[in-house]
C-alpha cells in the first residue's frame, strides 16, 4: 500500500500530474470558485414581507439577524441591570462623569423615563467610540442635568430598529428556520453595547442567546451581530465566548477580513480565505453590486458578505425591492460557480476545511481517506468537499463513509482524473472505490 501526505487545494487545473490517492478539501463546498452570504440586519418587516419573497424564488439562503427582545413571545425584554435609577441621577448632581460610572450611566440612560434621552445616548456612543472620551462624558452630564431640572417630558424614546420590527412573532421565524435560513443573534434591543457596563453587556449578549435557544434550538445560537457593526476591543472579547461567530469580528489566522466600512480590496490579500463585507444600502447602483459578485468570482479565497438592511422605503437605507430582484437573480445565475450559503455555514465550512487534513491509504483497488478533526462535530457537521484523484480507468467512483454511500462521476484536470465527493467531518474512515 502506497501513503501520500494530503494537502489542502481548490479546483483549478494542477501544473503536473498528481499521484493515485492525492487528496485535499476543496476551498468551498462543492468545489465552487467563491462564496456569498446573504445578511439582514434588525429583522425590519419589509425584510420579511418584501425580500424573503424573493430570496424564495430563488431558493437563495440568507442570515436574518434579529433583535430578540421585542419579538412576541420573548422572554427576555429591554431593561436597565443594576442600581436604582432614582439613585443614579441623584449622584450625577454631586459627582462629574468620568471613567469611573460613565459605562453606569449611559447604560441607564435609556432608562430615565423621559422623553429625548436617546438622542444623548446615540451622540455620546458616537463621541466616545470615535476617541473623544471627554466630551462623550460632558454630554452625559448635560442629559443627566436637563433630568434633574425637569427639562424634559415625560416618556420614553423608541428607536428606529425597534420601530421596524414591530409584529415579528417566534413562531413565523421558527417557519423561517424550518426552510432553512439561519436566524441569529443581533443583541436584546439593539443597544451601544461599547458605552455599557459589564453587567447590561451581558444582558444583552447572553440573553438574546438564551430567547434564541429557547424558542429555536442550538442551532441558532452560532452567529451573532454587536449592532452598529463595532470591532470594540472590550466589547469583542465577552461577545466571542457567548458566540462562535460574529460578523464584526473573525479572528482567523487564515483570514483576512475588510468589514463594509473599509475600501480595502480584497485581491489583494495572500491569506486562504478573504471575509469581504460589502453594505449595499440606497445610492449603491446595480452595476456596483454586480461588480462585487464578478470580483468574487475573479479569485478563489473571496468570501462576499452583503449586509442588507432597509428594503422597500422601511429602515436604513432601503433598497428597492425591483433592485434586490435584479440582483437576486444575477447572483442566482452564477451559482453555478458561486456558493452561496448563509454565514453559519460557511463560517463552519472554512474552520472545518483548516482544521482537517485528510490522510490517505491507497490500495490496489481502493482509496481510503480519513479525516481527524479536533473541532466539536456535533457542532462543526456542515460536509465537506473532497477531491481526491483516482486511476484514469475509473469513470465512477462509490463513495462509501460509514453506512452512508454515494456515486459520483469522474472528471480530468491537468493533474489527471479526479473525483470530488461530499463527507461528514468525523473521524470515520472513507472509503473511495470505482463503481462497477
Amino acid at each position: 500500500m502506497l501513503f501520500f501526505p494530503a494537502i489542502a487545494f481548490a479546483t483549478g487545473c494542477a501544473a503536473q500530474t498528481l499521484p493515485v490517492g492525492q487528496t485535499g478539501i476543496t476551498t468551498w463546498q462543492s468545489g465552487k470558485t467563491g462564496a456569498v452570504s446573504l445578511t439582514f440586519d434588525d429583522g425590519i418587516r419589509t425584510q420579511f414581507s418584501d425580500a424573503l419573497p424573493i430570496m424564495d424564488h430563488f431558493h437563495l439562503p440568507a442570515t436574518f439577524f434579529v433583535i430578540t427582545g421585542p419579538i412576541i413571545g420573548s422572554r427576555y425584554p429591554s431593561r436597565f441591570i443594576g442600581r436604582p435609577i432614582s439613585d443614579i441621577i441623584r449622584e450625577t448632581g454631586e459627582t462629574a462623569t468620568g471613567k469611573e460610572n460613565f459605562f453606569e450611566r449611559a447604560s441607564a440612560a435609556r432608562y430615565l423615563g423621559f422623553k429625548g434621552t436617546l438622542a444623548y445616548y446615540d451622540r455620546a456612543s458616537e463621541l466616545y467610540e470615535s476617541g473623544r472620551i471627554d466630551s462623550a462624558y460632558h454630554l452625559m452630564d448635560e442629559l443627566y442635568r436637563k433630568v434633574r431640572s425637569g427639562d424634559l417630558l415625560p416618556g420614553a424614546d423608541t428607536s428606529m430598529e425597534i420601530a421596524n420590527e414591530t409584529g415579528l412573532t417566534w413562531d413565523y421565524l421558527r417557519q423561517l428556520a424550518a426552510k432553512g435560513y439561519e436566524i441569529a443573534s443581533h443583541t436584546v434591543t439593539h443597544e451601544h453595547l461599547a458605552i455599557m457596563d459589564t453587567s447590561n453587556m451581558m444582558y444583552e449578549l447572553r440573553k438574546s442567546r438564551q430567547d434564541i435557544l429557547d424558542h429555536l434550538g442550538s442551532k441558532y445560537t452560532f452567529s451573532a451581530e454587536v449592532p452598529f457593526g463595532i470591532d470594540d476591543p472590550r466589547v469583542m472579547k465577552a461577545a466571542l465566548p457567548v458566540y462562535p461567530a460574529l460578523r464584526n469580528l473573525m479572528p482567523e489566522p487564515y483570514m483576512t477580513e475588510i468589514n463594509r466600512g473599509k475600501r480595502q480590496q480584497p485581491n489583494a490579500s495572500d491569506k486562504p480565505y478573504v471575509q469581504w463585507q460589502r453594505g449595499p444600502g440606497t445610492r449603491t447602483t446595480l452595476s456596483r453590486l454586480e461588480s462585487w459578485v464578478d470580483t468574487t468570482l475573479s479569485h478563489n479565497n473571496i468570501w462576499l458578505v452583503l449586509v442588507v438592511h432597509g428594503v422597500d422605503g422601511v429602515g436604513w437605507e432601503p433598497m428597492t425591492r425591483q433592485i434586490l430582484y435584479t440582483y437576486f437573480q444575477y447572483i442566482h445565475d452564477q451559482e453555478k460557480y458561486l456558493w452561496v450559503a448563509t454565514f453559519r455555514d460557511v463560517t463552519k465550512y472554512m474552520r472545518e476545511r483548516m482544521d482537517n487534513k485528510p490522510q490517505v491509504k491507497v490500495g490496489g483497488k481502493f482509496i481510503q481517506v480519513k479525516l481527524r478533526p479536533s473541532l466539536d462535530t456535533s457542532v462543526y457537521d456542515i460536509p465537506l468537499t473532497l477531491k481526491t484523484y483516482v486511476p484514469q480507468s475509473w469513470n465512477g467512483v462509490l463513495v462509501l463513509q460509514g453506512k452512508s454511500s454515494r456515486t459520483y462521476p469522474t472528471a480530468r484536470d491537468g493533474g489527471g482524473t479526479f473525483v470530488l465527493y461530499e463527507v461528514v467531518p468525523d473521524d470515520r474512515p472513507i472509503r473511495v472505490t470505482r463503481k462497477d
